[in-house]
């Protein structure tokens, strides 16, 4: 084997590596995000101070901004949203109207990755270590929406039968 034929594949993986480091950010989904505002659902600290001590993959700063709920209120996608929570089998793990079951309630106040708006989009969106799905394939920015404003409408239990998580 010559070496120029061993040599082939390092340069073929140095030329797409660059090429990947130069690529502009992805966007973040569109729907409801203020591009101008601040991190973790309304705080005070600007994201270029909140991140600066980050390493960017490539040097390139994620897009930032805060996820505001476009149907926060909107008693009508509540609804659909409630329809939607069954349709996906949510109410699978946390259980009928979210109070809790595998999953943990959704309408009992205590967030373990936040409770803003925002930061429900994203837990919906993305998913969550310890068994939270991701379901940004198969939801629309607004189906999810949705969801977040039934959960908003839900009105918490009269008894929290949790007191703390670990």
């Amino acid at each position: 084997m010559s070496t120029a034929t061993k040599l082939w594949p390092g340069l073929l993986l140095g030329t797409l590596v660059a090429a990947a480091c130069n690529r502009p950010a992805p966007d973040p989904p569109s729907s409801g995000l203020n591009a101008g505002a601040t991190a973790g659902g309304g705080s005070a600290v600007p994201l270029s101070v909140r991140y600066q001590g980050w390493v960017n993959a490539g040097g390139i700063a994620p897009a930032g901004g805060e996820y505001k709920n476009p149907f926060a209120g909107d008693a009508r996608v509540a609804e659909q949203g409630g329809k939607a929570f069954t349709a996906m089998n949510c109410d699978g793990c946390h259980g009928v109207g979210a109070t809790g079951w595998v999953g943990p309630s959704l309408v009992d106040g205590r967030w373990r990755y936040g409770g803003s708006d925002g930061e429900l989009f994203q837990s919906i969106y993305y998913g969550r270590p310890r068994g939270m799905p991701a379901f940004g394939g198969a939801l629309s920015p607004d189906g999810i929406w949705g969801i977040v404003t039934w959960i908003r409408s839900t009105p918490p239990p009269a008894d929290v039968p949790t007191e703390a998580w670990k």
